[in-house]
């Protein structure tokens, strides 16, 4: 009869001994809390995983419904866990099943055309917007080298070298005769394969350049200023060559079936440098890496969609410019592309919210 009793007095002993040890009372907490909302947990877990490997149609209607308020019961155990201190183990358990819940029930769901068309119709017209202070001192800085290097090459073509590379010019230099220059505008088409090849070479450097100027303008701007006004001064140079020889017409029309598309996206990309280059000459209260961050986003946007735009220029210089010949047919098509571009960013995505983050 003594023993029953003498094995129930150590076993309170020993419950009255683990009691007094340390953190038990945090042991019990945690076992309670975890014993009461584990079941939520595990659902939860287990509609998350089967999303995760099948998609979201592996899930019924009744579990796409119960999903978010197991997420959000899942957020609470989560606030609740934190606020009484819960052991570590559980909280790493619940943030990351948290985290996972989220990209299921709130993340984006739209495929890759959806996703492209969005950005298109809305993004990047409303970052152009945003951004339209700087996209016009860019543009003022490359109308400024257009019009000093015509100028200047036009009285004296000795500057034409330091204004063109050799590459650049590929024979259209003050020295060419009428009969050379007009080859160089009205050149027979190609072989499709070459100019295929040619609008791919076109459109690997017009975005090079145009990464350039982004990139530079986290160095206050400056170097995307002299970038751009060496661009213009390249541009006036030849306009000065071809209406040194009467053919100004024939060169602009020659000029604006693509440069219409490929110098808009130069500027917006110079717009993006600017934009970028806002954020550190004037941070506001934000330190410089704040403000790049979040001037970023806005900057990015515009490039991205610059690449399209170069995209756009591209085709129509390695391909329509060579099968266009007729001068009238090429100002045609590069006004109309100038007018569908200025529009686009006038009117396109205009319910976006205009966030004052981004604005200048």
């Amino acid at each position: 009869m003594d023993r029953p009793v003498g094995r129930g007095r150590r076993r309170r002993r020993r419950t009255e001994d683990a009691k007094r040890r340390p953190g038990y009372g945090a042991l019990l907490k945690s076992y309670q809390f975890r014993l009461e909302r584990e079941g939520k947990w595990r659902e939860l877990d287990a509609l998350i995983a089967r999303a995760e490997r099948h998609g979201l149609g592996s899930l019924n209607a009744d579990e796409l419904a119960r999903a978010p308020a197991l997420y959000r019961a899942c957020m609470s155990s989560l606030s609740v866990a934190r606020s009484i201190s819960l052991d570590a183990n559980l909280l790493a358990y619940l943030e990351s099943l948290c985290l996972r819940a989220y990209f299921v029930v709130y993340g984006v769901r739209a495929g890759l055309g959806q996703v492209l068309a969005r950005f298109l119709r809305r993004d990047f017209p409303a970052a152009v917007r945003r951004t339209r202070w700087s996209n016009a001192l860019a543009t003022f800085l490359l109308l400024v080298g257009v019009a000093t290097g015509w100028a200047v090459t036009a009285k004296e073509p000795a500057w034409f070298e330091a204004f063109v590379s050799s590459a650049m010019a590929q024979g259209r230099t003050p020295d060419a005769t009428r009969e050379d220059l007009a080859e160089t505008i009205f050149d027979k088409p190609k072989a499709a394969d070459q100019l295929t090849a040619f609008a791919t070479f076109l459109f690997t450097h017009n975005a090079r350049v145009g990464m350039l100027c982004f990139a530079l303008g986290a160095a206050f701007g400056v170097p995307v200023v002299l970038l751009l006004l060496y661009n213009g001064l390249a541009i006036g140079a030849l306009c000065a060559v071809f209406a040194g020889q009467d053919l100004t017409t024939e060169f602009l029309a020659w000029l604006a079936i693509h440069g219409t598309t490929e110098l808009a996206a130069i500027v917006l990309c110079g717009g993006a440098g600017f934009h970028l280059a806002g954020a550190m000459i004037n941070p506001g209260r934000r330190t410089r890496l704040a403000a790049l961050r979040d001037r970023g986003r806005t900057a990015t946007t515009l490039v991205i969609g610059a690449v399209f735009m170069l995209f756009v220029a591209a085709l129509l210089e390695g391909l329509g410019r060579q099968l266009i010949t007729d001068t009238t047919a090429r100002m045609a098509i590069g006004c109309t592309m100038l007018v569908l571009w200025l529009a686009y960013f006038a009117f396109s995505g205009r319910t976006v919210a205009m966030d004052p983050r981004h604005g200048e």
